[in-house]
């Protein structure tokens, strides 16, 4: 069975994934970027204080998804899209048309935590769980949502902002999003919910961070987001350390974000022949060698070799990371599991960017931080093995 088979006899939840990866935008770094200068002037927030309380309330929002991302392990998805989507609604308004700078920076957490959180967890969890042979393929679809928003939005912001307020543009989205949520719930047929509320008396399912398995997977898992958001944040230190501009890493972000489709749709179609033990093995090669390349050699060419070896793994990331964590732990326990991930790695990436901050105001070179990246990818990659191995020998079915 190909992607076409897959959309035509199981459209109905692809759709809702899809959107919910899709809607995730909202709350994705990249779309607040776009907004950093008026949010801030709306706030009264100079620049470094408004990446402060961003960073403030990005770590509040990997607390809370501990807390509420299991859930969706027993609440119905319809219910559990309803909620995320009315506080949703309600991190807008605050954000948009609060008079105090604090409950904006509320408004700005709920955002990010229902955004880039909730939506994504909604989208990865329904395709992985719902799916079995052809679970590689769905997850690879249905993240196809993020890079297409990378690729609408800012275009969309740059034109409406020339006319109109930011605001009005984010109400405009909201409604033209919202259009298409309440079809799905009127019309879409539904998953119904997976399992039941734990009680005291039953148990409560694994808990990933009091096991060894999860913190020698955590590192290869990390890896790529954590280097990435360091490159994202130093573009500029990044583009002089290896004599490039910020022009050409202007258009290797367009080339990132081509390559993630690739990513996606052929890692997809590996995942389901291969398995995904075979590919976490592999899929970190291409974005290793490229930072090797830029150690090494340096020029536009590394520049645009890191972005499309990024974007080719990240495409590959969630469907790898979605099969390993049902293959060790199954997938009636899959969103407490992923809810664990995704919190270590809101985590991380809100404090690499400070330890790298805090490594370049010492002296270090941005050489040696690539350097640092690649001896972080290897390590991890070394820390996985034995996990990896455990994986393959267990019965649990895909």
């Amino acid at each position: 069975m190909g992607y076409r088979t897959l959309l035509r006899d199981h459209r109905s939840v692809l759709g809702i994934a899809f959107l919910a990866m899709f809607s995730s935008s909202l709350g994705q770094s990249y779309f607040i970027g776009l907004f950093q200068s008026p949010l801030s002037a709306h706030l009264g927030l100079s620049i470094g204080q408004f990446g402060t309380a961003y960073s403030i309330v990005t770590l509040f929002a990997g607390f809370c998804m501990l807390r509420f991302g299991p859930s969706i392990d027993w609440i119905s998805p319809r219910r559990f899209a309803v909620s995320v989507l009315g506080l949703l609604l309600i991190g807008v308004v605050l954000l948009t048309l609060s008079p105090w700078w604090w409950l904006g920076i509320v408004g700005l957490g709920i955002v990010r935590l229902c955004g880039q959180g909730m939506l994504t967890h909604l989208g990865n969890t329904l395709a992985a769980r719902e799916f079995s042979t052809l679970r590689g393929r769905a997850i690879g679809l249905v993240n196809l949502g993020i890079p297409m928003g990378e690729a609408l939005l800012p275009p969309l912001v740059a034109a409406a902002l020339i006319w109109t307020s930011w605001q009005i543009f984010w109400w405009l989205l909201c409604g033209m999003l919202a259009i298409a949520w309440i079809v799905l719930l009127i019309k879409a047929p539904w998953p119904s919910a997976p399992g039941v509320k734990p009680s005291k008396q039953a148990p409560s399912g694994p808990r990933p961070f009091r096991e060894k398995r999860f913190w020698r997977l955590l590192p290869l898992l990390m890896a790529l987001p954590i280097t990435m958001t360091g490159l994202f944040i130093y573009q500029t230190q990044l583009t002089a350390s290896l004599d490039s501009s910020l022009t050409v890493y202007a258009l290797a972000l367009t080339g990132m974000g081509i390559a993630k489709l690739p990513g996606a749709l052929l890692g997809g179609r590996w995942v389901d022949k291969l398995g995904p033990i075979k590919l976490a093995r592999l899929y970190l090669l291409p974005y290793a060698l490229a930072m090797l390349m830029a150690i090494t050699v340096g020029g536009h060419i590394s520049i645009w070799a890191l972005m499309v070896g990024g974007g080719l793994a990240m495409g590959a990331q969630e469907l790898i990371a979605s099969g390993l964590m049902i293959k060790l732990w199954g997938a009636e326990h899959f969103g407490r599991v992923r809810s664990a991930l995704s919190a270590a790695m809101v985590f991380s990436t809100g404090i690499a960017p400070a330890v790298l901050g805090i490594a370049l105001s010492a002296g270090a070179t941005f050489h040696s931080l690539l350097f640092a990246m690649l001896l972080f990818i290897i390590v991890g990659w070394l820390l996985a093995q034995g996990v990896l191995k455990e994986a393959s020998n267990r019965t649990i079915a895909k």
